[in-house]
This record gives structure tokens, sequence and C-alpha cells, in this order.
């Protein structure tokens, strides 16, 4: 029995408890000193490190909320520079915008890569199942629309955003996102909003069938295959599995990837990730249909292990592969 007399029907990997009501908790029951990852980070309209951040609400009918963070003005440097689109992971089930686990890498990628990052309060399954986060964050991108156009004003975007070079990123379940927006916008048209790229870092791309990297690859808390199988049981429609085309964009199900008009993407996968081969199959794919993408590998990491402040700050390797990979976004947005 759970708390109250309620029965808990599932759980995933100390992240977040279902139970038979309908409720979910997403208090953390692992490792008391991973903690404080998961806890939220008030906004600050003050800079601090050079970074100020507010969260912002986008759209007063459906309340989605986004939070902005601004680099400190440097000497020398144009006005306006390009915005991150960010569309945080946790495999559509857990995790939000203000968490800990984001502020810190996003303020110093927003302060490194000389970005604004607009970061989107997802909407989270199983009360919101899927494609409720993909509409959030087409959402988002409709706002900046909006802002570029004059229709609304957001004078921390009007002061500091070019919107005229908007950048998708997103990790984890994040990067399906990306690749979900990018399509749409393809299809849509987003002017005068430009998105110039997509940076999907480390994807929720899988298929039905195990792969040999989820067999053999080290399990890590930020991935082990109770969360892949659960959380995406939990996000998908009822009676989808892996092969949908949100979490199989390559498969058979997924509209033809040579029919999609896609912005440059800069793809980044971890070398130990447990889902890395069906990454490579996405990859290739775009490769094979003449898409416009480059590679990018971390050397002897896990999923998102930029993520993991605790590694970051105490292992070699951990804190080399982000700055490594923090270089890389940096060197694609400025070269667009």
């Amino acid at each position: 029995m759970g708390q109250e007399g309620r029965n808990i029907v599932d759980a995933v990997s100390g992240w977040l408890t279902v139970y038979d009501d309908g409720t979910v908790d997403r208090t953390w029951t692992g490792p008391p000193e991973v903690k404080f990852m998961s806890e939220p980070t008030p906004a600050h309209r003050e800079f601090v490190d050079g970074v100020a951040t507010a969260d912002v609400v986008a759209d007063e009918a459906s309340g989605l909320r986004v939070r902005i963070y601004s680099p400190e003005k440097m000497e020398g440097e144009p006005e306006k520079l390009p915005v991150l689109l960010h569309f945080h992971g946790g495999g559509f089930c857990i995790s939000r915008a203000d968490w800990y686990m984001y502020y810190a890498p996003y303020t110093r990628l927003a302060r490194v890569a000389r970005v604004v990052v607009v970061s989107v309060y997802l909407r989270l399954a199983p009360e919101h199942r899927l494609p409720a986060a993909i509409e959030d964050g087409y959402g988002a991108l409709m706002w900046l629309r909006a802002v570029a156009g004059g229709e609304v004003s957001e004078p921390w975007l009007e002061e500091r955003a070019d919107l005229g070079r908007v950048f998708l990123i997103g990790d984890s379940s994040g990067g399906n996102i990306v690749h979900q927006v990018a399509a749409r916008a393809g299809k849509e048209g987003t002017a005068p909003v430009t998105v110039a790229g997509a940076i999907p870092i480390h994807p929720g791309f899988c298929r039905a069938r195990r792969s040999k990297s989820e067999l053999e690859q080290p399990e890590t808390p930020f991935l082990t295959l109770d969360m892949v199988d659960k959380f995406i049981a939990l996000a998908l429609p009822e009676g989808a599995t892996k092969d949908h085309p949100i979490t199989c964009p390559m498969g058979e199900a997924a509209p033809p990837m040579e029919e999609l008009e896609l912005p440059p993407y800069l793809f980044c996968v971890a070398e130990q990730d447990l889902i890395k081969d069906t990454e490579m199959e996405f990859y290739e794919m775009m490769k094979k249909v003449g898409k416009e993408v480059e590679l990018f590998v971390s050397g002897g990491v896990g999923h998102s292990f930029y993520l993991n402040k605790i590694a970051v700050d105490m292992d070699a390797t951990t804190a080399a592969e982000t700055e490594k990979l923090f270089e890389k976004i940096k060197e694609f947005i400025h070269s667009r």
C-alpha cells in the first residue's frame, strides 16, 4: 500500500511513483546526496555569475511558461545574441526547467556560448501523455514568433535576443522534441523567426526491440533500462510501442526523413550511452537522405553526463567532455 491507503501501480528508478488514484509523486527516493539536483532554483533578475534569469508566462490561455537565461553584456559584443530554445529531458515524465540539474549547465552555456536561453516548462506524462510535450515545445516557438512579429511584448527578448537565429536544443527526451518541433517548423514556416539549427543531445530514440548497446552499455542514475521502458510506456499514447514516430523517427511508422524540411543538425552522442545504437541509426538515416548533419561524440561518458553536477565537479573525464560539448555547441551556433 502507498500513502493514505493508495496503491502503488508503478515506480521508476527512484524518480517517480504512480498511484492507482491517478496521482504521481516525483519526490526523489534515491541516494539523498543527489536530491539537490532535482530541487527548483528560483529565478533571479539580477546577474549572478554573469547571467540573469526570469520565469515568464508565454501563453495565458494554456499556462505555458518558460525560463529565460540572459548573459550580461560584454564589451564589444553585439546588442543581440542567438537564442537557444531548450526542451528538458526526463523521459517526458520527470524534471522541470527550474531544476538545479538544468539551471547549473544552462547558466554556464548562456555565459560560455554567448546565447539567450529560453527553457520550456513542459507538461509531464502520465498526466499529460504525448504529444503534449511536443505541443508545448512548438507553442514556445510560436511565442517567439509572436514576440518577433510585435504581437506580444517580452522585454527580456526584445533587448537581447536575435530571433532571426533560433536554435532548438534538448537532451534525452528533449532531443526527441527538438526533432519533432524542427520538422513541424519546416512544414508550417516560422517567419519572422528563423530556426537556424537543431541540437539533439543524446535523444531518446529507440525501438521496441532491444539494441546491442542497451544490452551491453552500463546503466547510470540518468538512464537505466527500467527508465527507458517505463517512462516511454507512461508517456506514449495508450497502446503505442517504442516504434512510435516520436520515439523512433527513423522507423517505418515515421514520416519519410527525405520528405522533411530540416535545419542543419549538430547531433550529439555519448560513447557509453545505453541507447547509442538507435541514436546512431537516426544519424545514419539523416546522412543517407542528404540532410545537413554533423556528428559529435563525447568519449568515455554516458547519457546526459553533463547534467550530473557531482560528476562534472568531481570527475576529470566528465568535466573535460562537458567543456568540449559546450565549446562545440558554441562553435555550431556562431558559424551560422
